[in-house]
């Protein structure tokens, strides 16, 4: 909550007089939150902004926010985004200068226009939309806010159109710099740089994902997932007629999909039946309760997300070999048999000879781990399979250039 004492919604219903004026001049420069407290007000009435007097007032003295204590500042923006006439608010803030001073990423998106000739593809109007559109739980507001801001230094013009290549990754490094600036917990913190990292993934969803590409997905957003797929729903600004239904179903068919695997995978062994044979024949070991034991050792793999479940018998092989897994094994046939893919040396040596021969030329994998080059990341125009999913480490006054942050890794914008 805001420290401010003023009462901001009193605020909106203030003559436009010189002495109205005057007495947000004075609020403000006692405790410049005021300025986001009126935002507030404003989202959370019927969105109707203050007289002209309080708006000019707030353009004075909107520098003056510079010196508020950070925390301040996104506990006053966090119950702004709470708001359910929130884009008003925000293109208050727009008007005031404070949108320039606090996310001067996101002031840069104004009339940043997406697509040639359709004017509601400017990037912050879209902005806008998205926000109000989200459900309203923190860091899906938050995330909404700011998933677009790295549209800005990724935005290329070829003859087929407007593009933005890579934008949810450079997002995610440039929140690294906001966080630098506003002081958002650790958690929060992962969470929202996540959110935006991977906020078209579930957009590029379609049926001609593998069982193994929807459980990949399944498993690398599971700690945000719910919030994912809320931000994807409030991604979808398009006007075309059908579009936004199209991709609305496309989404719940992931999601359904999602719960009808793990439905199967919780009724389904974790392991191919054959697996115990493949360990004992290429390690070349007796049946012994150690085959039982690299089974459950497997097993709990599995259960832990480290390894996918019912893969090939030579996926599995070849994880014990990489670990060590295997008593007494000549660590020089480890290696080996890692490198072989876990198949034994008769069958390494037919898949290195069918190879040879190009039985294999033009095998294409089901699974895509990067943005086709042709993408330019519009979730309006989603593409299939996912894109890579990482989680980089992290990290104020406020402003660019202020950051305190230690530890950080840079990427480069």
């Amino acid at each position: 909550m805001s420290t401010s004492t003023v009462d901001a919604s009193g605020i909106l219903r203030l003559p436009d007089t010189v002495d109205t004026g005057d007495r947000v001049r004075a609020w403000t420069d006692a405790n410049p939150v005021v300025l986001f407290d009126i935002a507030t007000a404003i989202a959370q009435g019927d969105g109707t902004w203050p007289a002209e007097a309080v708006t000019q007032a707030a353009q004075e003295r909107s520098g003056a926010v510079r010196e508020a204590r950070p925390a301040d500042v996104v506990a006053a923006i966090g119950e702004m985004l709470m708001g359910r006439e929130v884009e008003h608010a925000l293109e208050w803030l727009k008007v005031t200068g404070l949108l320039a001073i606090v996310f001067p990423e996101l002031e840069a998106t104004v009339h940043l226009v997406q697509e040639t000739g359709r004017q509601h593809k400017d990037v912050w109007g879209h902005t806008k939309q998205v926000v109000k559109q989200a459900v309203r739980r923190p860091l899906v507001r938050w995330s909404a806010l700011l998933h677009d801001i790295g549209k800005v230094p990724t935005r290329t013009f070829t003859a087929d159109g407007v593009h933005f290549h890579g934008h949810a990754e450079v997002g995610a490094r440039m929140f690294d710099k906001v966080s630098q600036r506003l002081p958002f917990d650790r958690d929060t913190r992962r969470a929202i740089r996540f959110l935006v990292r991977h906020h078209l993934r579930s957009n590029q969803y379609s049926d001609q994902w593998t069982d193994s590409a929807v459980r990949r997905f399944h498993r690398e957003m599971a700690p945000h997932l719910v919030d994912l797929m809320d931000l994807s729903r409030a991604d979808i600004t398009s006007k075309r007629p059908g579009r936004r239904k199209q991709i609305l179903e496309q989404i719940s068919a992931l999601g359904e999909r999602m719960e009808r695997l793990a439905e199967e995978d919780a009724r389904l062994p974790p392991l191919p039946g054959g697996v115990g044979n493949a360990i004992m024949e290429v390690f070349r070991l007796p049946p012994s309760r150690l085959i039982g034991d690299l089974k459950k050792y497997l097993e709990e793999q599995v259960t832990a997300g480290t390894l996918e479940a019912r893969r090939e018998d030579a996926y599995y092989v070849a994880h014990l070999a990489r670990a060590g897994r295997v008593p007494g094994l000549d660590p020089d046939e480890g290696r080996r048999i890692a490198a072989a893919g876990g198949l034994g040396e008769e069958a390494a040596a037919a898949a290195e000879e069918a190879e040879m021969a190009g039985d294999f030329a033009g095998a294409e994998s089901a699974e895509v781990d990067v943005e086709p080059e042709r993408h330019d990341g519009d979730p309006e125009r989603p593409h299939d399979g996912p894109a890579p999913c990482g989680d980089e480490e992290e990290v104020g006054q406020i402003g660019p250039g202020h950051g305190h942050g230690h530890g950080h890794r840079e990427d480069g914008d």
